[in-house]
């Protein structure tokens, strides 16, 4: 039987450099997801990516959240691995737009997190973002002119690896 089947409770944690903003950039609040604020307010990434110099979550503690969907009787953890941003929240050697090599935390979170999941019995899955990449030059935008794009080359040298890394 497939564990997805007997695990019917779980733990889905959305977590990137959106999640600073908290829905809201200079004054603008979205009326969007506020993982979307990127796209919706049209942020251009050079200046996004400078919200990275504030990202510093030093409470993530993965052995507690670990213990806590245990506790809770949650059989796996989803969490974001990387979104529409583009943004690794892990350490990538196919990009350098990560938490490990952009933000003061310096940690990755995803392999704390795996080794604690690992420890508990706890499943753990990633949701990434394959297509839309608003930081890449050449990932897929929503709602954009993406004709002048490369996929092929965003798909070959940065999402296949990364997915390969997970």
């Amino acid at each position: 039987m497939q564990w997805w089947l007997d695990a019917k409770f779980g733990l889905f944690i959305h977590w990137g450099l959106y999640s600073l903003l908290a829905g809201e950039y200079k004054g603008r609040k979205t009326n969007n997801i506020a993982e979307w604020i990127m796209h919706d307010f049209q942020i251009p990434p050079q200046e996004y990516a400078q919200i990275a110099e504030q990202f510093d979550p030093q409470q993530f503690d993965a052995e507690a959240i670990v213990r806590l969907a245990k506790k809770a009787g949650m059989g796996y953890i989803v969490i974001t691995s990387k979104h529409h941003e583009g943004f690794a929240m892990y350490d990538s050697a196919a990009s350098d737009y990560t938490i490990v090599k952009s933000t003061p935390f310096r940690r990755d979170p995803i392999r704390e997190l795996a080794q604690a999941c690992q420890r508990e019995g706890i499943r753990l899955g990633f949701y990434y973002s394959q297509a839309q990449d608003w930081y890449d030059e050449n990932g897929y935008e929503q709602d954009a002119d993406n004709e002048a794009k490369n996929f092929r080359k965003y798909l070959d040298e940065k999402c296949k690896p990364q997915l390969r890394e997970l």
